[in-house]
């Protein structure tokens, strides 16, 4: 899960339709896909987003939306 990477690490995307369809749909509009690198830029404290960045994008998604999306850490 994406929420459980810490700032810096990376990973690769394998499954994102545990993720609401707004937030889908959101994510590929990114140029976030199953299959594409992530890295986490930075986790805001209190239980806020989580930055990633993405072919150069970077975005902002809620925690509860990021520990849907599964990663395997490279």
């Amino acid at each position: 899960m994406v929420g459980q990477l810490k700032a810096g690490d990376k990973g690769k995307i394998i499954d994102i339709s545990h993720v609401g369809h707004l937030v889908q749909r959101r994510l590929l509009d990114f140029g976030i896909t199953e299959g594409s690198e992530v890295c986490v830029k930075c986790i805001m404290p209190f239980g806020g987003p989580i930055m990633i960045e993405s072919c150069g994008q970077c975005v902002g998604i809620r925690r509860k939306e990021a520990d849907c999306i599964e990663v395997e850490r490279l």
